[in-house]
């Protein structure tokens, strides 16, 4: 990793993350997403990564369930990307935040119906009394929308995550890894110039 100290940290997480493509059986796009509620108590859950641009990292949830109310309680979020193929590792910190109305929109069409539809079906997160609970909630959704095009609900949407430090980990013989992160100088997500330094594994 030696010859990537020089390289803006967004693409060399892209060319990380294609490779992963390339070799990881299931879901390379896999991350483990870390939040705090506002009493202080972490949280984790593995979710899908459905973008990334040079503000930051992006992915979609029911903005009432828990990690919906974690990231509106701290702003603040952070990511992890294991590639076992590869034996690499990806480390994002930093703050959160919403993704624009035209975004949710487009990435919500450009799901399949029936998860459109599920979309409006769970309440996430909630007590459910059985099975045949959100199977009757779908059913009643999808009679509503009929053929016609699913809105998207005013409670399902997106956050960036705006990356202060970005971890690069790679591994290497006798656990001599490889750490080195990246650190943005300004405000996270502004495409400033970055800081690199080592760590010791």
């Amino acid at each position: 990793m030696t010859e990537d100290t020089n390289t803006d940290p967004i693409e060399l997480f892209r060319r990380w993350l294609a490779e992963a493509e390339q070799s990881e059986p299931n879901d390379p796009n896999a991350m483990a997403l870390a939040t705090v509620d506002a009493q202080g108590r972490p949280s984790v859950r593995m979710v899908l990564l459905k973008g990334v641009d040079a503000r930051g990292f992006i992915f979609y949830t029911n903005l009432e369930s828990h990690k919906g109310q974690d990231l509106k309680a701290t702003g603040a979020a952070s990511l992890c990307f294991h590639w076992k193929s590869l034996k690499r590792q990806v480390r994002v910190d930093g703050p959160v935040e919403p993704v624009s109305d035209e975004e949710a929109d487009a990435y919500f069409h450009s799901r399949p119906r029936g998860s459109q539809i599920g979309a409006w079906a769970s309440i996430q997160s909630r007590p459910m009394e059985g099975g045949w609970h959100l199977e009757k909630r779908v059913a009643e959704f999808a009679l509503k929308f009929g053929i016609g095009t699913v809105p998207r609900p005013s409670h399902w949407s997106g956050y960036r995550v705006l990356p202060a430090t970005i971890e690069f980990w790679r591994d290497r013989p006798f656990r001599l890894h490889e750490r080195i992160v990246y650190h943005t100088p300004g405000a996270p997500g502004d495409g400033g110039g970055w800081t690199t330094e080592r760590l010791f594994p």
